[in-house]
This record gives C-alpha cells, structure tokens and sequence, in this order.
C-alpha cells in the first residue's frame, strides 16, 4: 500500500511539473515578449513600451465601470510624461458590454471621455481564445495564479521591467491606483 501511495504521488508530481513546464513553454518573460493590434488595425509590439510603467486595462462602452475611462485619461494625461501608459483592450466576454466594431469604440471613447491613451483591437482576455498577453498577465500577476479575469475593468500594473506588479479589481478605480502608479515611476 505505502508503495502505491509514494508511485501515485511520484506520478502526480512529475507529470504536474511536467504540465507546468509545458504551459510556460510558450509563454514570454515579461509584457514585452507581446504583440497586439491596435485599435486601427496595426501591428503593435509591447517592446515600444520599454522603460515605461504601464497600466493594461480590459474596458467596454456599455459597462457600469465604463465612467472609469475619465480617471484612466486623467490619469494618463498626467503622467504620460513621465513615462506612463495606459493600454486598453476592448473585451466583449462580460454581458455582452462591448459589442461594437473598432470604429465605433474608438469614436464612443474619443466623444464621451476624450481619450487619448492607446486602445486596442477587441480581445478575449479569457478562455481558449484568450489574447496570449492575457495569459501572460493572468499567469504573472502575484496573488492571482491564472485566475480568469472576473469583469471588464480589471487592471494589471507592469513595472519599467514589463514585469507584472499587481492585478486590481474592477472596483478599484483608477484613482486609487495612483499612489501605486507614482511609486513605480519614482523607482
């Protein structure tokens, strides 16, 4: 019995570690290892995002949160100087809250909260279609191992490293992500 027990737990660690192993193979190293599309169309590299702190954001037009995009681009205006940027990435996954085309996200966001930070092209951030960033940052964000994001609005802070330094809640507004925004800048 003893003998079964330590096979069985030999053959669960290994093959687990295994499967560890075999998930990260393709992961990057840090947000920069990423590419997306931006909301025009265009190929955009995170690597251009070098040196920088950045906030990833998964956003919608039509959510409870959507007021949010005015802190994001008061945020962004302030410190986008200094070497901060704000990625949005359109997700249609939570109650439908984001169903329109590109064109239309963008001219939703310009006209209602005049933003100016960098959107992308619309993405799942969940399940078997899910942007690789997105894996990424699920996979990578402390406290959260590869939890699935809840809701749109859910933030990722990436050091000047492009490493992930923390994951917030959708409640949590960007307001109150600035004291965490300034102290990477300063670093």
């Amino acid at each position: 019995m003893k003998s079964i027990i330590i096979f069985l737990f030999y053959f669960v660690f290994i093959n687990a570690s295994c499967y560890s192993q075999n998930q990260g193979a393709n992961m990057g190293t840090s947000v920069y290892d990423y590419s997306a599309k931006t909301i025009d169309g265009k190929d955009k590299s995170l690597a251009d995002y070098k040196g920088k702190v950045l906030l990833i954001v998964n956003v919608a037009s039509k959510c409870g949160f959507t007021p949010q995009y005015k802190g994001l681009e008061e945020l962004y205006r302030k410190y986008k100087d200094k070497g901060f940027e704000i990625l949005g990435f359109p997700c249609n996954q939570f109650g439908s809250q984001e169903p329109g085309t590109n064109e239309e996200i963008a001219q939703f966001c310009s006209t209602n909260y005049g933003v100016t930070f960098q959107l992308f092209d619309k993405i799942d951030v969940n399940g078997e279609n899910a942007h690789p960033l997105y894996k990424f940052l699920k996979a990578n964000a402390k406290g959260f191992i590869n939890d699935d994001i809840k809701w749109n609005f859910t933030k990722f802070l990436i050091d000047k490293n492009g490493e992930v330094v923390d994951r917030f809640a959708p409640q949590t507004t960007p307001e109150n992500i600035e004291k965490h925004i300034v102290e990477l800048l300063n670093k």
